[in-house]
């Protein structure tokens, strides 16, 4: 006898569809009192958030949003942001959060290519948002202004303002939610590197799913107090704009980036998690000593979007900090591995600890599969640490595709996994590590040399805040390394031949870099390096 039958089919009790929207419900019903949101001066409970997020949603469909219509976003990581990421999924619409830090050209695209009906914009942001609506014309969409008390005097877009906006909405709003779980949710601009961004379709399923992975991966609970360090806009926050009210814990959040507003609410909040990019670890290791405050809690510091040098987390844990190093990317919705650690690290040499913390690690428990892999014969690679191979994932939180470009999606899903462009090693424990992307490994006569491994080196450097290495055309050896550096601001005066000869101590003879450039280096608004400027310049190089 088979267990199956009509009479065991979905029904409305025993299936809903997957959508991150649900944790905020839950919120409201078994948290409500509690504070759900701190910005500043504000504080929002889970009862408010939700009926704000209702309202916004009652809002919307009054200004003539329906299911699948597109409302975008550029703010910093603000109340409005975060209630953005309830309200639209509400009522079945699409959220294209865009960077903060692009230029009007690119946010005309965004918004022309995601064909966005409403477009919630921060006034902070006036002189980019304002010439790329100009450049729009009459393809523009109704702009809603959000000012809060540090940018209510910036010039308005001439309209709407946000919380009259809201306030036209009904707190018990009664929204529709989505009709599917594979319905879209967002819509992420990955960051272009050349020619325009592509567009990342996020579903409520993979959302659900991605928020619960990362809530159970960074132990968040319903004393979490999360301090918003990560740009809302990226990958939503790597889905922490869901997995932190799913824990019923409180959103800190925070305009900008900067050290000492961070070491201030760390004490005064008593932040338990963070997430960021390594700059932003290496801007609080480098911050003045009188900016720095002692942790009134062992703070939680999930770091990723880039490698992490060992150092960077070494320094980090003196200061206090209890560091978790994750990997993914926009389209595996943000954190898709995490460098599990084990007790027994602890009784590695101090140097052995932190080489393995930073490694890439296993899977999160909503990975359904990954391997490093020969990208043309699709071959797993021996866990032998050495071969190189492309990281390849699978699973519920991988995106539906990209927008308008079922080219890019298909060359993505090749073989039938997720294409990463990230080359790694893996390890006989399962552990990965990346070695670098693809584009960015360097062939030194007939040698890969991994950019990361070179960068490592550098950053042990006492007087080295910064390094990035690239690929620099060599007649003779067809590339070489060249580095970029920045000194700390402490460093005193420094010779190219004092790096080069310490790199010579501590590397191989070929993957020493044959040209040192000093400077700041030019970064992404989520703190990743831009290469391809520095290879552009390393190729200018007399």
């Amino acid at each position: 006898m088979k267990v199956d039958g009509p009479e065991l089919d979905k029904c409305v009790a025993n299936f809903v569809p997957l959508s991150p929207i649900s944790f905020l419900k839950r919120a409201d019903a078994f948290f409500g009192e509690r504070t759900a949101v701190v910005h500043g001066a504000r504080r929002f409970t889970y009862h408010e958030l939700y009926a704000r997020s209702r309202r916004l949603a009652h809002a919307l469909t009054k200004a003539g949003i329906e299911r699948g219509d597109t409302v975008a976003i550029l703010a910093p990581n603000t109340p409005a942001m975060l209630e953005a990421h309830y309200a639209v999924p509400m009522i079945g619409a699409v959220l294209n959060p865009i960077n903060i830090r692009l230029d009007p050209a690119a946010i005309a695209f965004c918004l022309e290519h995601g064909e966005a009906k409403i477009f919630l914009a921060d006034r902070e942001f006036h002189g980019t948002i304002a010439p790329a609506l100009d450049l729009m014309g009459a393809k523009r969409p109704i702009v809603i202004d959000i000012a809060d008390a540090e940018t209510v005097d910036a010039p308005s877009f001439g309209g709407i303002e946000y919380e009259r906006f809201i306030a036209a909405g009904e707190p018990d709003f009664i929204y529709p939610g989505p009709k599917d779980e594979w319905d879209a949710v967002c819509l992420l601009y990955t960051s272009g590197t050349t020619g325009n961004p592509k567009g990342v379709v996020f579903s409520h399923r993979g959302c659900y799913l991605g928020a619960l992975a990362n809530a159970l991966t960074f132990k968040l609970d319903h004393e979490s107090r999360y301090l918003w360090t990560l740009p809302m806009f990226h990958c939503s926050g790597w889905t922490y704009t869901w997995a932190v009210t799913a824990a019923g814990g409180t959103h800190v959040c925070l305009r900008r980036v900067e050290p000492q507003r961070i070491f201030e609410l760390i004490a005064a909040e008593r932040v338990t998690h963070m997430c960021g990019a390594p700059i932003v670890l290496n801007m609080l290791i480098h911050a003045p000593d009188a900016i720095k405050k002692p942790l009134p809690v062992r703070t939680k510091v999930a770091t990723g979007g880039a490698a992490p040098p060992a150092i960077v987390i070494q320094r980090m844990e003196a200061m206090g900090f209890e560091v978790l190093h994750l990997y993914g990317t926009t389209e595996s919705y943000g954190p898709s591995t995490y460098c599990a650690p084990y007790t027994e690290w602890n009784g590695f040499s101090e140097d052995e600890r932190y080489r393995i913390m930073a490694r890439q690690g296993i899977p999160v428990v909503l990975v359904e599969d990954m391997i490093v892999a020969n990208p043309d014969t699709m071959q797993p690679v021996p866990r032998d640490g050495t071969t190189i191979g492309e990281i390849m994932l699978r699973g519920n939180t991988i995106m539906r595709g990209y927008l308008k470009n079922p080219a890019a999606t298909e060359e993505a899903f090749s073989g039938d996994y997720y294409h990463s462009g990230d080359l790694a090693v893996w390890h006989a424990d399962g552990y990965i590590e990346v070695k670098d992307r693809s584009k960015d490994i360097i062939i030194s006569g007939g040698e890969n040399i991994s950019s990361l491994e070179v960068e490592e080196v550098l950053f042990r450097h006492p007087k080295v805040m910064e390094a990035a290495v690239v690929a620099r055309p060599d007649e003779k050896w067809g590339e070489t390394p060249c580095a970029f550096v920045t000194l700390r601001p402490d460093a005193g005066p420094v010779t190219a031949e004092e790096i080069i000869a310490y790199c010579r101590e501590n590397m191989a003879r070929y993957k020493i870099p044959k040209t040192i450039v000093f400077g700041p280096l030019p970064k992404t608004s989520t703190g990743k390096i831009q290469k391809f400027v520095l290879r552009d310049t390393a190729g200018k190089l007399e």
